[in-house]
């Protein structure tokens, strides 16, 4: 059972922030790292094989693609 002390700690700094305060800090670091020169840019192979792990990973997710699924009949009707 956690104490108090670690529940205080479970979300601290960037964690703690609303999810639009983390995109916009992500952002100006992306940013930044595409200005200074330092940021990946994936080749197009790279892209392929990282959009097949996803795609992979997400399809083996049964309660997911279910989800998807569900929401794919209800919008054509």
């Amino acid at each position: 059972m956690a104490s108090n002390e670690d529940k205080d700690k479970d979300k601290r700094g960037f964690a703690s922030m609303d999810e639009e305060k983390q995109k916009e800090i992500a952002s100006k670091g992306g940013k930044a790292a595409h200005q200074k020169g330092t940021a990946h840019e994936f080749s197009s192979e790279e892209a392929k094989e990282a959009g097949k792990k996803g795609g992979e990973t997400v399809s083996q997710d049964r309660e997911h693609m279910s989800d998807i699924g569900r929401k794919g009949g209800q919008s054509s009707h």
